[in-house]
């Protein structure tokens, strides 16, 4: 039998046994019996070296054509053979698109994300602009731009995480502020800003006091700002977060970077303002610090504090949601017990 009748034979055979295959094995073993490298098309090439030299390019050429239909067949029956399965498997999945679809359980802003949304949009409302800064800080700009020399008594109270001689984890957010009262341009008009944001201090983490807690602190400069518009704004904030019923009151204080400073209260959620265990019988509870920014901080920063004067204040949205919701631990917000957080499911 010549060598180009067997070559047809094989093609002949194997196009019936690839078109009869039942599974991706059996197809595989096909290619292997026919083109592998001791396959039965291999085979019968061996047998050229015994061909005349005219014989051998027609043997060569009919031998991978057959080879190219065989592995063209092999692929075909393959894919065939993928799409029945495909077909027979979603056939046992039917799905009735008419039965009601299950309920996916919707997440929620976290409280004190909330408690932050909600300042940001009231200040959004009174034209503020929201400014994010670094967490990891330059002393320059979290002590020095705020009228804390480096042999400043009160930097103590914030002692904090530092990374270099120059370089900390941020006590405040107010180095957002100082960053930019240094950019301004007060052609343009007054700055109106608050700096959202984590701040970190070495505290012993106790009920009230954590190493990581989160701030919003205001800023507001320009020409003929008086404590009158600090009370205003703060009164504001009392009764949008606590209640139209609260009342505030300001106590003389003391913080290096504004000058007159405040403490600032606000009425008892618990016996508005009679006196109970939550006030100490004072019928009030400190909430924030506030004060007129030093002319020492607007001279730092390329003000003229001739020309230009200004609020500040700092209040702590942990405080706030504690003081808010009744939570005794601040612990209580970072241990994402979910049986604790979706307590404050957000409305709207």
């Amino acid at each position: 039998m010549s060598l180009q009748t067997r070559l047809t034979e094989l093609r002949d055979q194997g196009l019936k046994d690839i078109q009869s295959a039942e599974n991706s094995e059996m197809i595989n073993d096909i290619r292997v019996k026919l083109l592998g490298k001791k396959g039965s098309i291999t085979e019968v090439l061996r047998g050229m070296r015994e061909l005349d030299k005219e014989e051998r390019p027609k043997v060569g050429a009919l031998a991978n054509k057959i080879r190219d239909e065989l592995s063209n067949a092999i692929v075909t029956r393959q894919n065939e053979i993928e799409a029945e399965k495909i077909a027979k498997k979603l056939e046992k999945e039917k799905i009735d698109v008419t039965l009601p679809g299950v309920p996916v359980k919707e997440g929620q802003a976290h409280v004190l994300a909330q408690i932050i949304d909600e300042i940001e949009k009231l200040f959004l409302g009174l034209g503020f602009q929201i400014i994010e800064g670094p967490e990891v800080e330059e002393d320059h700009y979290n002590f020095e731009m705020l009228n804390l020399p480096p042999d400043h008594p009160a930097r103590d109270m914030q002692d904090t995480f530092y990374i270099t001689d120059k370089t900390l984890m941020r006590t405040q957010t107010s180095p957002v502020q100082a960053r930019t009262l240094e950019k301004h341009d007060f052609s343009k008009g007054p700055l109106k800003m608050i700096s959202p944001g984590k701040v970190y201090r070495r505290d012993t983490d106790d009920a009230t006091h954590s190493h990581q807690f989160h701030q919003v602190e205001g800023l507001v400069v320009g020409e003929n700002i008086s404590m009158a518009d600090l009370k205003g704004t703060l009164e504001l904030v009392a009764k949008t977060i606590f209640g139209e019923d609260r009342d505030i009151r300001l106590r003389p204080s003391y913080f290096p970077f504004t000058e007159p400073s405040a403490e600032v209260d606000v009425s008892c959620f618990k016996c508005g303002g009679k006196g109970c265990q939550v006030c100490k019988q004072s019928g009030w509870i400190e909430v924030l610090g506030a004060g007129m920014v030093h002319p020492n901080v607007l001279q730092m920063a390329g003000v003229d504090p001739d020309v230009y004067g200004g609020f500040a204040f700092g209040l702590g949205p942990d405080r706030f949601a504690m003081l808010k919701y009744g939570v005794d631990d601040i612990r209580e917000f970072y241990l994402n017990d979910l049986r604790f957080l979706n307590q404050f499911s957000q409305k709207g």
